[in-house]
């Protein structure tokens, strides 16, 4: 998966998410746990705006991610700001670092990305493998409540100024998995070029989460709706989980 043709669109289309908040909100949930962030990692981090968001804030981070045209994307992005951040192509689940890290950050439901539980484990024991004792895995994922009810079988229309965007989404109940179908319409003169990319979303009981985090050697200290201090419910949308290595 390459996210070749979504990786164009990403930005404009991700409009409504506010990375500043969302920034403070990781840096508020650090300060919780007493933990000072030193050398850190954004993984799955896209096109760099949480990223840059965090480098602005003082941390020493970088980012990685398995599709090279959101990196670019990153990449260009960080040049325009003047802020130096090393990029790396790789995926989550065979994440191989030069050294270590006492932070790791991974939002955005990017971890619903994958859709195989032993890749979710793989992930989890990698970044155990780079993590510092004591440092802090900071991370979202989309709820089954969400797939199941919000995500479901539904179609969105986006329209920016170059380009329109049809959005799909059909829920597996067997698995919990969502395929998400885009069909992009870019304006060229007169008449639209069209591009489509398909990819696809799993969500997790929470309790096969918390084990799996176990079993890597992480430890959940908090569980929580994204966005609050506050337990998740039986309605919440996405949970933030912050575990501690072990």
């Amino acid at each position: 998966m390459s996210y070749d043709v979504f990786a164009q669109y990403y930005d404009a289309l991700t409009q409504n998410v506010n990375y500043e908040e969302m920034a403070d909100y990781l840096c508020a949930l650090l300060n919780k746990e007493g933990h000072k962030a030193g050398l850190t990692l954004d993984l799955a981090c896209g096109t760099g705006s949480l990223t840059l968001a965090l480098a602005r804030r003082g941390l020493d981070i970088y980012g990685v991610d398995a599709s090279m045209e959101m990196l670019s994307v990153a990449q260009e992005k960080a040049a325009e700001e003047g802020i130096s951040i090393l990029f790396l192509c790789q995926k989550m689940q065979t994440l191989d670092l030069y050294g270590t890290i006492n932070t790791v950050f991974c939002t955005l439901d990017s971890l619903n990305h994958l859709t195989g539980e032993e890749d979710v484990r793989k992930t989890f024991s990698r970044v155990a493998l780079f993590l510092e004792p004591g440092g802090y895995f900071i991370f979202d994922m989309n709820t089954l409540y969400k797939h199941q009810y919000v995500l479901a079988n539904q179609a969105y229309l986006y329209e920016t100024e170059d380009v329109f965007c049809a959005w799909q989404n059909h829920f597996e109940q067997k698995t919990g998995r969502v395929s998400i179908t885009l069909d992009f319409f870019e304006k060229r003169g007169k008449l639209y070029e069209r591009s489509s990319e398909r990819f696809f979303e799993r969500a997790y009981p929470l309790e096969a989460i918390v084990k799996w985090l176990k079993e890597a050697g992480l430890e959940p200290r908090l569980v929580l709706e994204s966005g609050t201090f506050e337990s998740p419910s039986e309605k919440t949308e996405r949970v933030t989980i912050a575990a501690r290595r072990t």
